[in-house]
């Protein structure tokens, strides 16, 4: 979250800079469309200015998912996973793993038995391990990432029942 001024008219620009703050948001926009980032802020002297895109968040699937179902059933399918009680949605961006290191073994497994809290998998962020704990008790019935893959916020990673 961006700071905010202690003093709420330190906010406002100065006679004569409205110009190039207008030509600084506008690069910063293009920046933003070319980059697909969703936030952009700078911080010059006395001067803070901070770019957002207006995104709505829905869940997507892995690239590599397929399910059995035909391409009619197969839309039907990811809507209902999106609106699933027991899903488990990526809760920041980042490179989700099973395991705490190569080789080891995974936090989870399909049909594994899970108690609230418990480690389900780590999203490296910013080279911080952050552990994905489970929000409920049940069985691991669907695992939606792969190994080492990028998920955004919001993206379904298991579905616990």
């Amino acid at each position: 979250m961006a700071r905010q001024p202690e003093d709420p008219t330190a906010a406002k620009s100065k006679p004569g800079e409205n110009s190039g703050d207008s030509a600084l948001i506008r690069e910063l926009a293009l920046l933003l469309d070319e980059t697909n980032l969703t936030e952009i802020e700078i911080e010059r002297a006395d001067l803070r200015v901070r770019v957002a895109r207006n995104i709505s968040i829905a869940a997507t699937m892995p690239a590599n998912y397929q399910p059995a179902a035909a391409p009619v059933a197969a839309a039907a399918a990811i809507a209902d996973i999106a609106k699933h009680p027991g899903l488990v949605p990526s809760p920041m961006v980042g490179t989700a793993y099973w395991a705490s290191e190569p080789g080891a073994k995974p936090f989870i497994e399909i049909g594994a038995r899970v108690t609230a809290g418990q480690t389900l998998l780590i999203i490296e962020a910013m080279k911080t391990m952050n552990q994905i704990p489970s929000p409920r008790d049940g069985t691991v019935t669907q695992i939606l990432i792969e190994d080492g893959q990028p998920v955004e916020f919001g993206e379904p990673l298991v579905i616990i029942e």
